[in-house]
Formats: C-alpha cells, sequence, structure tokens
C-alpha cells in the first residue's frame, strides 16, 4: 500500500509524455469545452481604431470653452465626417471611431444639450479613449496551443474573425461496471441487487471533462466474461476506467485479469479512504485505472487521480482549485493509517463544514458537498477555527 502522494506522482511521471495527439479543425459554435491544437495568433489589432469608451462627446484636450457645437453624431460602426476644431464637439457613441481632433471624450453624464451646442454641468478628468491595439497588436499569440476553450476563448477567437478553429481529437473512454448483484436503473430491483449508479456518475465526470464515452455495461462476476470486456475496452479506447472487483474478495478479478492481458500495474492499492484498493495501469498507450465498487470511492478516485490523466489526453493540463477556508467546527477520526478524503461544504464566507457522512457506500451524502477536504495520513482531529485548503469538486 502506497501513500496517496506517491500514487499521484506515478500517475503525473506516466502520463507527461510528449504530446503526439491528432487535431481537426471545427466550426467555433461547436468547440466549447474542446483544447485548441493550435495557437491563436492576432492578424489584426484590438482596437481596430481608437474608440470611444463610452457615450460622451468628443472634443480636443485642452479646449478651456463651456460650451461646443456638436458638428455630428458618431454612431458605433460609422465612420466620422468632421475634423473636430476648437470649440467644437461630436456626439459619440460607446464603441464609436474617434473623428479626426478629438483626443478625449467627455462622459454625457456631466453635460447637457441646449440649441445645437454641448453644455458642460460637471468634470470629467477621464480620457475615455481606447487606443487602437492597446488590447492586441498583429502577431500577438492571444491563446496558447493546449488552451481549454471556455466561453471566453470563444469570444476571443470570434473578436479574430475566426468562425473555425483547429482543436485535439476527444479521447474515448471506456467504462465497465463490474457486480453479479447490479442492475440498470429502470429494471426492478430483486433482493440483493443494487442499481448501477456508478456508470452513470463515472460517465458524467468523463463528459463534464471533455472526453467521449464507451460503455460496455454491466459485467458480471465471471472472469472470462470481464475478460473479454476489458480486452475489447483495451483496443478502442484511450483510457478505461473498471468499477468494482478491484479488491482482494473471492469475485475480484481485476487485476489478476489485467494482469494476464499484459496490463503493466504501478500500483495495485494506496493508502486512501475511501478508495485504498485502486488499480492503476497501462497497456500500450492505453490508461487503465481500477476503481472500487463503493460510489464515494469511485467518485473521488477519479477527481484524485483519474481526472488529470484524462485531461492530459485531451491535451491540456488540469490543476484542481484550492479553496482556502476556516473549519465551521472540530473534525475527528479514530484510524489515521490513511489519508481521508472528507465530502465537505464550502460556504460563501469562507467556511468548511463536513457533511453528514457513513463512508464510502453513503453516494447521498456527495451532492451536499462542493469540495474534499483531505486529511492527512497520522492526523486524528482537525480544530475549530483551523484554516485550511479544500479541493472544489
Amino acid at each position: 500500500m502506497i501513500p496517496i502522494e506517491e500514487a499521484e506522482r506515478i500517475v503525473d511521471e506516466i502520463t507527461r509524455q510528449p504530446n503526439t495527439l491528432s487535431t481537426e479543425k471545427i466550426p467555433l459554435m461547436d468547440s466549447l469545452g474542446r483544447v485548441l491544437g493550435q495557437d491563436i495568433v492576432s492578424t489584426i489589432s484590438m482596437p481596430p481604431f481608437d474608440k470611444s469608451a463610452m457615450d460622451g462627446y468628443a472634443v480636443i484636450s485642452g479646449d478651456d470653452a463651456n460650451r461646443f457645437e456638436i458638428v455630428e453624431i458618431i454612431a458605433a460602426g460609422s465612420v466620422p465626417q468632421k475634423t473636430i476644431a476648437k470649440g467644437q464637439c461630436a456626439k459619440i457613441m460607446t464603441g464609436a471611431m474617434l473623428p479626426p481632433g478629438a483626443d478625449r471624450v467627455i462622459k454625457q453624464e456631466v453635460t447637457e444639450e441646449k440649441d445645437g451646442f454641448m453644455v458642460l454641468t460637471g468634470e470629467d478628468k477621464n480620457i475615455n479613449i481606447c487606443y487602437l491595439g492597446e488590447d492586441i497588436k498583429p502577431g500577438d499569440v492571444v491563446l496558447k496551443t493546449g488552451s481549454l476553450i471556455r466561453p471566453p476563448e470563444i469570444g476571443v477567437i470570434a473578436s479574430m474573425g475566426l468562425n473555425s478553429v483547429r482543436v485535439y481529437e476527444k479521447p474515448r473512454v471506456g467504462i465497465i461496471t463490474t457486480g453479479s448483484e447490479i442492475v440498470s436503473p429502470g429494471q426492478a430491483l430483486a433482493k440483493g441487487q443494487i442499481y448501477n449508479s456508478n456508470a452513470y456518475s463515472i460517465a458524467a465526470q468523463v463528459i463534464r471533462t471533455g472526453a467521449d464515452i464507451m460503455v460496455a455495461g454491466i459485467v458480471q462476476d465471471d472472469k472470462e466474461h470481464i475478460r473479454g470486456k476489458i480486452a475489447d475496452l483495451l483496443k478502442h479506447t484511450q483510457m478505461v476506467l473498471i468499477s468494482g472487483g478491484v479488491s482482494v474478495g473471492d469475485f475480484d478479478f481485476v487485476p489478476g485479469i489485467l494482469k494476464d492481458l499484459g496490463v503493466c500495474l504501478h500500483f495495485e492499492e494506496i493508502a486512501a479512504q475511501p478508495g485504498r484498493p485502486t488499480v492503476f495501469g497501462t497497456w500500450n498507450d492505453v490508461l487503465i485505472f481500477g476503481l472500487p465498487g463503493n460510489p464515494v470511492s469511485t467518485f473521488i478516485m477519479f477527481e484524485v487521480l483519474a481526472r488529470k490523466a484524462l485531461c492530459r489526453l485531451m491535451g491540456y493540463e488540469f490543476a484542481p482549485l484550492f479553496l482556502k477556508g476556516v473549519m465551521k467546527k472540530k473534525f475527528h477520526r479514530k484510524r489515521v493509517e490513511r489519508a481521508f478524503f472528507v465530502p465537505v461544504k464550502y460556504d460563501n464566507e469562507g467556511f468548511v463544514e463536513p457533511v453528514e457522512y457513513h463512508g464510502s457506500a453513503h453516494l447521498a451524502a456527495l451532492p451536499q458537498a462542493n469540495a474534499l477536504l483531505t486529511v492527512p495520513m497520522g492526523v486524528h482531529e482537525i480544530a475549530e477555527g483551523s484554516v485550511v485548503y479544500v479541493r472544489q469538486i
């Protein structure tokens, strides 16, 4: 059994490989959640001209008149027709091109119009101009290869005049849930059976990350059946996630099957609670995670170990968001031989409070939590008022 930090180091080291991912060009509107497979280099200046930062009046700096003749009205998208002289101004809208001669905009809130003139009613010391190229210049790399495309990135790419973009192809993740006691949602439960929540939660975690899924379904606790499903997924995916069958029971066949298939297992047990019987291996370029069957264990081990590895298969570096908080009440545990991942609620005031949690089968605890608190190996207690860092989930 290895410490969770060592497990993270092993996964990190093995998955940190030169990028050989294939790319494809897709419409910009379809690119949300994908990863850039190219640098976005500007061919234009942004702004493309000197423009007004607000609604107001374009004037000459140093013109000490209190009354300015309005010589034209400039709407956004129109080209100024007049050159501004002293004693003159142009009424200008936000985003409109600055007229020749003007080098300042007086905001509308400190003015009023009378008989074709603008009269000052207050003071505005700001310039209120966005200058040509102050944001972006031709040749600037505005987004780098490996950037995750979110709504802001889509906006930036569109502002460059691009309606398509090159992205890395999505990896395919195979999902297997093992267990003769498992049935699909929608069916009636017989005695001793439970619903297959793990396939759904794992699939949701993979899809949220941005990869495609290939669900092999429920596999009964039969060694040859499990072997066949895993062997098939190894040929058609870049990552395989197996839920259940990884512990030490009579029907926990997965580690042995993986070895028989030629998978190199890098660890089979970690000092983590929940998640002790977590397996990680590689077969050629395929990453394999054997996750515990208890649903909280499965969810947490994906977040802690598999998610970063999957993001690398997608072409970008994922770093979990850790939030600084203060313990709202004391946390105590008896056994300390493993690191403990505690589902917690992080509130708007920065307080951290463990949710009611009965163990790794208590799936209903997770919707009450929005973060995980890691209690290190050997630590019995975290006192009320202690400063902690929690991982957002």
